[in-house]
């Protein structure tokens, strides 16, 4: 099965940025999707975004647009995000997940990093 790990999480103040990393083990990495979660404590997890496989096409939710930005590098199984102009807000869990595709069910997932945004 594929194996997803994050990193790069932290503490950051407002207005700061992070690089949020996902790396991929197992199956055939540039055949899989792959989306950016997040869960604050209390609240349902929201989708941030998706890139898809061959073609690297990007998916944000309306709200994350303009802020975070993903990408992959499909030679070093790894996919980012980049995040900008921080807010408190954006304290939460962050997860990464896979599936074949972005229009359907992630079937894998990361256990998550932790992004703390406070002066």
């Amino acid at each position: 099965q594929v194996q997803l790990v994050e990193s790069g999480g932290g503490l950051v103040q407002p207005g700061g940025s992070l690089r949020l990393s996902c790396a991929a083990s197992g199956g055939t990495f540039g055949h899989y999707a792959v989306g950016w979660f997040r869960q604050a404590p209390g609240k349902e997890r929201e989708e941030i975004s998706c890139i898809s496989s061959s073609e690297a096409t990007t998916y944000y939710t309306d709200s994350m647009k303009g802020r975070f930005t993903i990408s992959r590098d499909n030679a070093k199984n790894m996919v980012y995000l980049q995040m900008n102009a921080l807010k408190p807000d954006d304290t939460a869990v962050y997860y990464c997940a896979s599936s074949w595709s972005c229009q359907v069910p992630f079937d894998y997932w990361g256990q998550g990093t932790q992004v703390t945004v406070s002066s």
